[in-house]
């Protein structure tokens, strides 16, 4: 009885602490991170003016209601700037938009295994970023050499952050399942199945610029699609015209 009476505590504890951080003021974008935007963040330098600002008022908001946490290391500015970037550039299209399962990331000095170990003796370190389930939920893991590497060559068509915050925006109808079902009508389902599995096919019989990891499932496929949409929109208009439509269509600028 006493164990039931302590967790009901512990989770109303927990969701009052939760809210409050959610409700915390938005801070004002401090001038000496522009620069740092201009060098990293391809996306944001491609802005207008006017654009840029709204970029990086929606920076702030998304900085006001997710917490970021370092482990063994020190947070800098540009850690924090390049995940607020990663945030806010698949869901830029949108008025306005809340990441409503994530509280947390977690950024992590190197690249991890599957029991979150990532020091030195630890083997099989091997996964550059993850969305928490059970214990982690409402968690993003990150390794930090990844999430700089993303920024680093905006030419490779790969960014782990931009594509674990796919898989939040894929989750957000209920379910993670490379349908984005809230972000178009329900009529564009079928034939993105039908257009991702025949992608899919090409990437597993190495007849596709899409890296590997995207024909391991129409998950991954949604997610690492969409690192190519955002890094190399023109270059995945001549080679996959289909496929570039309907990711237009799927983060195109409209109310949400």
């Amino acid at each position: 009885m006493h164990y039931i009476v302590i967790v009901v505590i512990l989770f109303f504890v927990i969701r009052y602490f939760a809210k409050s951080y959610k409700n915390r003021e938005v801070q004002v974008f401090p001038a000496i991170w522009k620069p740092i935007l201009l060098e990293k963040v391809k996306f944001y330098k491609d802005l207008d003016a006017d654009r840029q600002i709204e970029f990086q008022n929606r920076m702030m908001q998304f900085l006001a209601e997710v917490r970021i946490e370092a482990v063994q290391f020190e947070l800098e500015d540009v850690d924090r700037v390049l995940i607020a970037a990663s945030a806010i550039i698949p869901v830029f299209g949108f008025e306005e938009w809340h990441y409503n399962y994530l509280s947390t990331v977690i950024l992590y000095p190197n690249y991890f295994n599957q029991n979150l170990y990532f020091d030195g003796e630890a083997e099989n370190k091997n996964i550059a970023g993850m969305v928490g389930t059970g214990i982690y939920e409402n968690k993003m893991i990150l390794s930090r050499k990844a999430l700089h590497h993303g920024f680093a060559n905006p030419m490779d068509k790969k960014n782990t952050a931009i594509h674990e915050f796919v898989h939040l925006i894929d989750k957000e109808d209920g379910l993670t399942d490379g349908i984005p079902e809230n972000l178009w009508n329900n009529n564009n389902s079928i034939p993105w199945l039908d257009l991702i599995h025949k992608k899919m096919e090409k990437i597993n019989n190495n007849k596709s610029d899409i890296r590997n990891y995207g024909g391991t499932s129409q998950v991954e496929f949604f997610a690492v699609a969409a690192e190519y949409f955002f890094e190399r929109p023109k270059l995945m208009e001549r080679k996959h015209p289909e496929l570039y439509k309907m990711l237009k269509d799927c983060f195109e600028k409209r109310e949400v």
